[in-house]
């Protein structure tokens, strides 16, 4: 599917972890690339099987790029944001990884192009890229993850063990505030943040 664009009103976004990304309305247009109609395959099997965290696929427009649903909130590009920091914010996208991983077992990969490497063991679609510049926060909860093109297969600890790595203080360039301390791997709240992962999606309170 081909939809134009008015250039003059399109907004160039800042957040994210891409370059030459703007917002067109209600979707969002970026470079595209021969990993892409497989990306898109994924994200509407992972919608189709009614996890809505993830960008809708709408196409590519007349310039080649790449179309996808726009998720309104805010991202922690540059200083993080608060929010990044929060307890509840580890177990919000816990559950929303989890969910992603549980649907995305049953796509097919047959045939698939990727833009990242393939990970054994291949259990899951991974995101690969989950970081607090690439989840969208609403202004009370953690609404859904963006830049999802660098997704490929892989086991479901990888993206767990990253995303622990990016929000619990240990990543050398998180901006955390100072009162912040990186989890230890026996802090409660990293042990919090692997069980929410671990339960049902619809069980977050």
């Amino acid at each position: 599917m081909h939809l134009d664009a008015d250039s003059e009103h399109e907004q160039p976004l800042s957040g994210g972890n891409v370059n030459e990304v703007v917002r067109s309305g209600d979707t969002v247009r970026r470079s595209a690339g021969p990993w892409t109609p497989t990306v898109h395959a994924w994200l509407a099997w992972v919608r189709a099987h009614g996890v809505l965290t993830v960008p809708a696929p709408l196409g590519v427009d007349g310039r080649g790029r790449e179309i996808l649903s726009w998720t309104p909130g805010e991202t922690a590009s540059g200083p993080h944001a608060a929010w990044v920091w929060a307890r509840r914010t580890r177990l919000e996208v816990g559950a929303m990884l989890r969910a992603v991983h549980d649907v995305s077992a049953g796509f097919s990969t047959v045939g698939a192009t990727w833009r990242s490497a393939v990970h054994e063991p291949a259990e899951v679609i991974c995101l690969n890229d989950v970081a607090p510049y690439n989840l969208v926060h609403d202004g009370e909860r953690v609404v859904g993850f963006i830049d999802v093109d660098m997704a490929s297969p892989g086991p479901r600890a990888w993206d767990l063990a990253y995303l622990a790595y990016r929000i619990c203080g240990w990543c050398e360039d998180s901006p955390a505030p100072d009162d912040v301390t990186p989890a230890a791997t026996d802090n409660p709240e990293l042990r919090g943040h692997a069980a929410m992962y671990r339960r049902d999606a619809d069980r977050l309170s």
